[in-house]
């Protein structure tokens, strides 16, 4: 099990360092080649494979006898080769350490800030349906740790910058090291709807409260997510054709649905809990001033113990607790949702 927060930056010195050597180590090869062939009037191969050996130290024989400044020329060469090979080995070494101490830093400080976390999103499966859930909770800049098995997974979740932790989503202890027991919500992803309805039965017996949204392949498969315990289900290939027929029945509607759940032209639908001790307790619709004060629409309200009110009365009572979906522009959801945090 392997837990990792963002992709590791190795440091730049040792690599410019190592760059250094291995062109000394290059200009040695030249610079030996070139000088056998002056000194020694040598061909250019045999001058090469001299100064091969002379550099590796190998003890093969020489092509010929050398005089006086060829045994010097050929001291010096060795010398020199040696500090060069061994300024590599201890740059590669230093490397590799910095690699390995960073790789372990990196793992106990997410280990610590996992068993912290409280309230946060886990993902299970970082395919294409967890790569998109994953992004948008990045923009909303929301706590979540991602469950991934796959080397290729986990290699592109590194590139993205996100927690994760290696490892079957369905074990149990991999589920612990993200923190299921202190989780909000869990999204599964999962490719096997098999998959999901395990990973659903073991964390609902895990985490009784947990808010479970899991992903199923075919109509079927909703009733045995439904027992297992899941909150929502999403269905992509229907979602995914109600919005083909809506786009070539109603365009300007999916336009509109595209924009809000998008984000584009600054327009989101957005939901929000009455709080504590909030003034909108016990006011009506109209009362609440939310329209005039704040410029958004109030388009449906969740009650606790009933079913979601779309477009509500103005004289439907806000309560504590209440969830209001609203419909407005970036600014003024985020005036708004500052304001109920306060």
């Amino acid at each position: 099990m392997d837990i990792y927060n963002a992709p590791y930056s190795a440091s730049l010195s040792p690599i410019r360092k190592l760059r250094a050597a291995l062109f000394a180590m290059l200009m040695l090869i030249g610079g030996g080649t070139i000088g056998f062939m002056l000194l020694e009037d040598m061909k250019i191969l045999d001058s090469l494979y001299m100064t091969i050996i002379t550099l590796s130290t190998v003890g093969f024989g020489e092509v010929r006898p050398l005089d006086a400044n060829g045994k010097i020329f050929a001291m010096t060469l060795i010398v020199f080769g040696v500090l060069v090979a061994g300024s590599i080995a201890t740059f590669v070494g230093q490397m590799i350490v910095e690699v390995q101490l960073k790789d372990l830093l990196t793992r106990r400080k997410m280990q610590t800030r996992l068993r912290k976390l409280t309230n946060h999103f886990i993902i299970a499966g970082y395919g294409r349906v967890g790569r998109h859930v994953a992004r948008e909770f990045a923009r909303k800049k929301v706590p979540f740790v991602v469950v991934e098995s796959s080397e290729k997974g986990i290699n592109q979740i590194i590139s993205d910058g996100y927690s994760f932790v290696q490892g079957d989503a369905t074990d149990d202890e991999i589920l612990a090291a993200a923190g299921i027991d202190r989780a909000h919500t869990l999204v599964s992803t999962l490719p096997q709807e098999a998959q999901n309805v395990y990973l659903t039965l073991t964390s609902r017996d895990l985490n009784p409260t947990l808010n479970i949204i899991a992903r199923a392949d075919f109509e079927e498969g909703e009733k045995k997510l439904r027992r297992a315990g899941a909150n929502h289900i999403v269905i992509p290939h229907v979602l995914g054709g109600l919005r083909m027929a809506k786009a070539a029945l109603q365009p300007n509607v999916v336009d509109f649905m595209a924009i809000t759940s998008m984000g584009e032209e600054g327009l989101l639908v957005e939901e929000l809990v009455i709080p504590k001790g909030s003034v909108l307790g016990g006011k009506s619709l109209m009362e609440s001033n939310l329209k005039r004060d704040y410029g958004v629409n109030i388009i449906g309200i969740k009650q606790k113990g009933r079913k979601m009110n779309v477009n509500p009365e103005p004289e439907t009572l806000l309560s504590v607790g209440d969830i209001l979906v609203l419909l407005g522009r970036t600014d003024q959801l985020e005036r708004l949702s500052e304001e109920f945090r306060q």
